[in-house]
């Protein structure tokens, strides 16, 4: 349950227009649509795909990283790891298994399955998006246990994209459909006051012993 008074209580540290913007923004949020990178060498792409999540109201973010490890690199993400929840796996499958459980349909991305182009791709429930390399693309685990494909049209030689780039060309697309749409696409309330806790948290620069001093008084 979410302490509310703490809430109130921390937002006596942060102005009124960073308080304003965390609700707008956060109406905006959504976790109808997540994404997943699997197995990204690059560590800026992986970085870039998180800052894409942000720009585009994509509140939560899967990486795989069986093969190479965390390849994270918070300079290019650019604070947005901060307002997106990264979830890490060290398997595929761990990841599918958990997605699936949260209601979603795994969407794999390939230029060379039988896909969906993405301007007639119909969002009617939670997809998570699976992103793979330039290079190699997504696993045969991700493959096999995918409930759809999506690809982005294109009309010249080039068969694939670098992924920071298709994720952001996806994200657009499918985020500006799904506001336009009446899917139930925004956050709960309760998830809401979470977040706004959350980022109020992080903030302060002091939040230890602000906390400190919260508890105590009580």
């Amino acid at each position: 349950m979410i302490d509310t008074e703490l809430l109130t209580y921390l937002e006596d540290f942060i102005s009124e227009e960073r308080k304003e913007r965390f609700i707008s923004i956060l109406k905006e949020r959504t976790k109808f649509i997540t994404v997943a990178i699997e197995d990204v060498y690059q560590m800026h792409n992986t970085s870039a795909v998180i800052r894409s999540c942000e720009s585009f109201g994509v509140q939560e973010a899967h990486v795989i990283e069986g093969r190479f490890g965390k390849r994270l690199d918070k300079n290019i993400a650019m604070g947005a790891q901060q307002w997106v929840d990264v979830y890490r796996y060290t398997s595929s499958g761990q990841a599918i298994n958990n997605l699936k459980d949260q209601g979603y349909k795994i969407i794999a991305t390939s230029p060379h399955a039988d896909s969906s182009l993405l301007n007639d791709f119909t969002l009617d429930s939670k997809i998570a998006l699976f992103f793979g390399t330039e290079k190699e693309g997504l696993s045969d685990e991700v493959m096999t246990n995918a409930d759809g494909f999506l690809k982005i049209p294109m009309v010249g030689f080039t068969e694939s994209l670098n992924i920071s780039v298709s994720a952001a060309i996806v994200l657009q697309d499918l985020t500006t459909k799904l506001r336009k749409s009446d899917l139930n696409w925004q956050l709960t309330p309760e998830e809401i006051i979470e977040k706004r806790l959350d980022w109020t948290k992080k903030s302060i620069k002091s939040i230890d012993n602000i906390l400190q001093r919260f508890y105590s008084s009580e």
